[in-house]
């Protein structure tokens, strides 16, 4: 099943006042437009992601949603809700099997959430979260008063809370089912949710129990329910992840010394390059420059730069490692393959290892080096040169 999600955040949030869109406030120290997206970047269901934004900001949209794990796509939104959302809804994948519809302004979406909407729509067509009354609901009108020159309300009806429910988002809608609620949309019907326009447009709509946390921020009392929410639960966004890969290979020539994964390792001939040629330490750092899309090592540290001859490649890598901070990553583990055909490497990994890590900033246990020959195959297999392939998980710092 292929999952898009909308996240809707094209208005500007005027009941809440101040001339920022109350999608960009901070909750906790972290906008709630990031904590909203983030939770759909992380879920496992969810293919890809399309904000709707205000005009100016998708012009210029923050950096959180340009350097994504998942095909992310902004579009402008409208002037109403459901005017955004149909706006995003052209922008989804043709794949698309079912659609998953948030409000920005609702930063704490739990995974669970998002999986029982998605999957109470896969099932029904079309499902909302939605949290029971706990209050007696009275419906009202407007009746006039002698003496007061104003209508006043009074009670028409108490109503059932039983069958009472307050809406949330996510909202999930298999598509044909969200194509003819948007269709009624355009045909002159309005509405606050896209679950009251499936509705108009004959679906039934399945409630999913929502989450007392879920709430939406609209008013400054609000903004300060949400920071104390993220502070006294210790509520973090779901973290994000990248995966990149790397590969290198040198010739091996006499008179240079055979240095891996920062240990020089005695041998009759080492790996030709400009550097100090450490194949390990080069695959790792193609392969975390890689998963944060910022090119190889060659268009940080060029062999034509003079400042990099000889130079430490775990010097590299740890600059590199700068680099993958830099946006918004930390690295979680690598693994490296080194295929040589002698001397061994056996004895030297646990040195690798832990020189690795402290380029890297992390605990030893979450680096792996690997030998492996090439059975005399090839120039690798008659000794005349060395590769190393290396994957290195990386995931958000927030």
């Amino acid at each position: 099943m292929y999952v898009s999600a909308i996240i809707a955040a094209g208005g500007r949030g005027l009941r809440l006042g101040g001339a920022i869109p109350k999608q960009l406030l901070t909750v906790a120290g972290q906008p709630i437009l990031e904590r909203s997206v983030a939770a759909f970047l992380a879920h496992p269901q969810v293919r890809e992601i399309i904000v709707a934004l205000p005009s100016d900001l998708a012009a210029d949209p923050p950096a959180y949603l340009t350097n994504t794990p998942k095909r992310l796509r902004i579009v402008v939104g409208g002037e109403r809700r459901q005017d955004s959302v149909s706006q995003a809804f052209q922008a989804i994948d043709a794949q698309a099997d079912l659609v998953v519809i948030h409000d920005a302004a609702r930063p704490f979406a739990s995974a669970d959430l998002i999986s029982r909407t998605i999957e109470a729509a896969a099932r029904s067509g079309a499902a909302l979260a939605a949290l029971p009354a706990r209050d007696t609901v009275k419906r009202t009108d407007e009746r006039d008063v002698p003496g007061v020159g104003r209508p006043e309300r009074f009670v028409s009806e108490t109503l059932s809370r039983e069958e009472i429910f307050l809406a949330q988002t996510p909202q999930a809608f298999q598509r044909d089912v969200l194509t003819a609620a948007l269709a009624a949309g355009r045909n002159g019907g309005e509405a606050t949710d896209e679950a009251a326009l499936a509705e108009r447009a004959g679906y039934r709509v399945q409630i999913v129990e929502g989450e007392a946390n879920n709430i939406k921020v609209t008013t400054a009392e609000d903004l300060t329910i949400a920071d104390a929410i993220a502070r006294q639960s210790g509520h973090k966004p779901a973290r994000t992840g990248r995966a990149g890969t790397g590969y290198d290979l040198h010739r091996l020539v006499a008179g240079r010394p055979l240095i891996l994964g920062g240990v020089t390792i005695a041998s009759p001939v080492g790996a030709l390059g400009h550097s100090d040629a450490d194949v390990v330490c080069h695959a790792i750092t193609d392969a975390l420059l890689g998963a944060v899309g910022l090119g190889d090592i060659g268009r940080h540290f060029p062999d034509a730069d003079p400042r990099w001859k000889d130079a430490s490649s775990l010097d590299l890598l740890a600059r590199a490692r700068v680099l993958v901070a830099d946006g918004g990553y930390e690295v979680g583990n690598v693994d490296v393959t080194v295929i040589l055909e002698k001397p061994k490497i056996r004895d030297h990994i646990d040195r690798m290892r832990a020189l690795i890590a402290e380029a890297l900033a992390i605990d030893p246990s979450r680096v792996s080096v690997k030998g492996k020959t090439n059975e005399g195959v090839d120039a690798i297999g008659r000794g005349e040169a060395i590769a190393a392939h290396a994957v290195a998980l990386l995931r958000s710092k927030s």
